[in-house]
């Protein structure tokens, strides 16, 4: 499987391509990896440093792995953090050349806007393009639960209502919308859940909810799922085995007590996923 991945790349810590790409090689996916911004660290921290990449320099790191006949072999493109505002056209235009040298490729967009906590935390526009003209064009796009509400102008808060915003999003042209930090009144204390909605049904799976904060955990979970949903093409297998390793990547970066995830030290658990949690299917 080869995967040309989009995405912000940070020197200090894991997030973005930073985050994405090992967790995808070590499963064995060859990843191509493009930047579209080269900063010190995440912006969690309030403070960094490092450039915006400038829309055509992307483009023409695309253009380049294009011209190595590249794209024909691709299964996928993956997106994730945007940077600036011309990134949006950059990658609508990478996926229709992907898709023409490869009709079965498919796109997964990770339409990374903010949370629930902290609101959002892109450029104003970003959030926007993501709604009118990027996620119009994916195939597989994995909001949380906040960028699911945004996306689809609801305030989804139960199983049913999760759902249903699901199949808002996939009106909108996904067929597949794996949905993270799932928070429902509810659910039993001290639980977060991960769902899954495609043609086929839709599914969820709880976890123990960590007392930690991830930057960098969504764009893991983001690789992993469109990796494992590449590759078995089941919803409820790839949730499963997605749930599993993030859960463990996370357990292990609170006992290392550590504000950046142990990628390296926790391997094991994508190589290798203990598929602890039951995935059940809600409709």
């Amino acid at each position: 499987m080869k995967i040309l991945s989009i995405q912000s790349a940070v020197a200090y810590g894991h997030a973005g391509n930073s985050a994405a790409v090992f967790p995808m090689q070590r499963i064995g996916v060859e990843v191509l990896p493009v930047y579209t911004v080269n900063f010190s660290n995440h912006t969690g921290y309030g403070a960094w440093r490092g450039p915006l990449i400038p829309p055509a320099d992307v483009a023409e790191v695309i253009r380049g792995v294009e011209e190595r006949g590249a794209f024909a072999s691709l299964d996928a493109v993956l997106s994730g953090y945007q940077g600036s505002e011309g990134i949006a056209d950059v990658i609508i235009d990478a996926v229709a050349r992907v898709k023409e040298a490869n009709p079965a490729a498919v796109y997964a967009c990770d339409p990374v806007m903010g949370n629930a906590k902290s609101g959002c935390f892109v450029a104003p526009a970003i959030p926007d393009l993501l709604r009118e003209k990027v996620v119009p064009v994916a195939d597989v796009i994995t909001p949380n639960q906040f960028e699911l509400g945004f996306l689809t102008g609801t305030a989804p808060d139960t199983l049913e209502s999760t759902v249903a915003a699901a199949d808002a999003a996939r009106d909108m042209g996904p067929r597949t919308v794996l949905v993270t930090s799932v928070e429902r009144p509810d659910r039993p204390e001290g639980t977060i859940e991960m769902m899954v909605v495609d043609d086929d049904g839709a599914w969820v799976v709880q976890t123990p909810h960590l007392p930690m904060k991830a930057n960098g955990s969504g764009d893991v979970t983001a690789a992993l799922f469109t990796s494992h949903y590449l590759a078995t093409r089941s919803a409820p297998d790839a949730l499963a085995r997605t749930a599993s390793s993030v859960f463990g990547l996370l357990e292990q970066t609170l006992a290392a007590g550590d504000r950046e995830l142990q990628l390296v030290q926790a391997q094991e658990h994508f190589a290798h996923p203990r598929l602890e949690f039951a995935v059940r299917q809600v409709r």
